[in-house]
């Protein structure tokens, strides 16, 4: 019999299992364990700057007192930029020098995106300035719970003054692009990214009832 899951707000014990769920979800969903020269990559880049620097907007999936997935994002993506490169980078810089450009293997581009947060600044972003990442180990998927954490975080931007949101998703993981198609997201070119698929929605306070 499935065990119950509920949606509650991030708490600072939740950090090594969002940590977990993000690199054995970050192979375009699957397992990432392995991939990286640390596990620990990966959800630096990915999960770490979000929960030290918007932790107000990061919402965990309880299943039982265990975490089963994670959303959480920046209501505001050219101040988070800002903060990342103040705040997070000088953390975790030091495990990861900078390494030369082009990048040429995994890690180093990577470690590459982890001292290049500008990046997140495409101009076709811009008019969205929210953005979130949303993780679902395999066994709480396809029951609504993903439904749920977007919804949630949606509204917790739109309270921050958010209008509308992006999100870019590897091509590879077709699971996530039928997902947010499903949810309504519409699909946003973006020049000169590769191998990735952005997405737009307007927020909780502005979407269609």
């Amino acid at each position: 019999m499935p065990s119950f899951m509920h949606l509650r707000p991030y708490q600072p014990g939740d950090r090594e299992a969002i940590y977990d769920i993000c690199v054995r979800t970050g192979a375009s969903g699957q397992d990432a364990r392995g991939h990286y020269l640390s596990d620990a990559l990966l959800p630096d880049v990915y999960a770490g700057p979000y929960l030290d620097l918007e932790p107000q907007r990061a919402f965990v999936l309880d299943e039982g007192g265990r975490v089963a997935g994670y959303v959480l994002g920046t209501a505001d993506t050219a101040a988070f930029v800002e903060a990342w490169r103040a705040r997070w980078l000088p953390r975790v810089a030091g495990r990861y020098p900078r390494p030369a450009e082009p990048p040429l293997t995994a890690d180093d581009r990577l470690i590459s995106t982890l001292h290049h947060p500008e990046r997140m600044l495409a101009p076709e972003l811009a008019s969205h300035p929210a953005h979130l990442h949303v993780d679902l180990l395999p066994h709480a998927q396809g029951a609504g719970h993903g439904r749920r954490m977007v919804e949630a975080f949606l509204a917790a931007v739109a309270a921050a003054g958010a209008p509308s949101l992006h999100l870019g998703t590897a091509n590879g993981n077709t699971r996530a692009l039928r997902f947010y198609e499903r949810l309504g997201f519409q699909r946003l070119p973006v020049a000169g990214v590769e191998d990735t698929t952005f997405f737009w929605c307007p927020t909780a306070a502005s979407r269609p009832r």
